[in-house]
């Protein structure tokens, strides 16, 4: 049996509507020399999600704990493969770009690559709002951790899974995205990446304002507490 190089995790909750979608571009993207699983993180789902998902090859993982951080830690644990990449279940991310963000991993002996979604965005893919909230997150991550990233919130990252025991990933929220890639990005050899984003299927369950005002008050207290 081949040993998975290759472990595609997607949290979910209730993403009938594209999950299916996303695994059909999946499979239409990664080529045969490639092994590969599909994790599917499931936060309790209410609708057909699992099942579709399933029906496509997935494995399921029931994480009944709600946050998007405990989702991905959860996730991270049950990964078999040497790469982890990472997705949302909403197509807003190009799982085509897996492949050359692999190869990019390995030519240039990277440990961890981000993508920064604002170098080709589509149009409607993500409204003024939510735009200025991440430019803010953005800057400051920028002037408290002194990394060069331009989108510190994109979902779409890859990295080897070897680095993950010495990344401190405190957060069980949406913070675990910009403490990610400041912890990769102070311990180990991190690029980031532009890819195309594009308008999510289904619903809309970020919350602009409470999410952001979380993410900011999460850095600082990342920079400033007590270590």
């Amino acid at each position: 049996m081949l040993m998975t190089s290759l472990s595609i995790i997607i949290p979910t909750m209730n993403e009938e509507r594209s999950i299916g979608k996303v695994i059909d571009a999946i499979r239409e993207s990664i080529p045969n020399s490639i092994s590969y699983e599909v994790l599917i993180v499931d936060t309790d789902s209410k609708d057909r999600t699992r099942e579709i998902a399933a029906s496509k090859g997935a494995v399921i993982i029931d994480e009944p704990r709600r946050g998007y951080g405990r989702a991905y830690k959860t996730g991270f644990e049950k990964a078999n493969g040497r790469i982890i990449a990472t997705l949302d279940a909403d197509m807003t991310y190009p799982a085509d770009k897996i492949p050359e963000l692999m190869r990019i991993l390995e030519s240039e002996d990277l440990d961890f690559i981000t993508t920064n979604r604002m170098a080709l965005m589509d149009p409607g893919a993500m409204n003024f709002t939510h735009r200025l909230g991440n430019r803010v997150l953005s800057l400051t991550t920028r002037l408290l951790f002194r990394v060069k990233i331009r989108d510190s919130q994109s979902g779409m990252w890859i990295f080897k899974k070897e680095i993950l025991p010495k990344l401190n990933l405190t957060s069980d929220g949406m913070a675990l995205s910009e403490e990610l890639k400041i912890e990769s990005f102070k311990k180990f050899r991190a690029k980031e990446v532009p890819i195309r984003y594009s308008p999510r299927v289904g619903e809309v369950k970020l919350n602009t304002w409470r999410d952001g005002t979380q993410n900011l008050k999460f850095l600082f207290k990342k920079r400033f507490g007590k270590k």
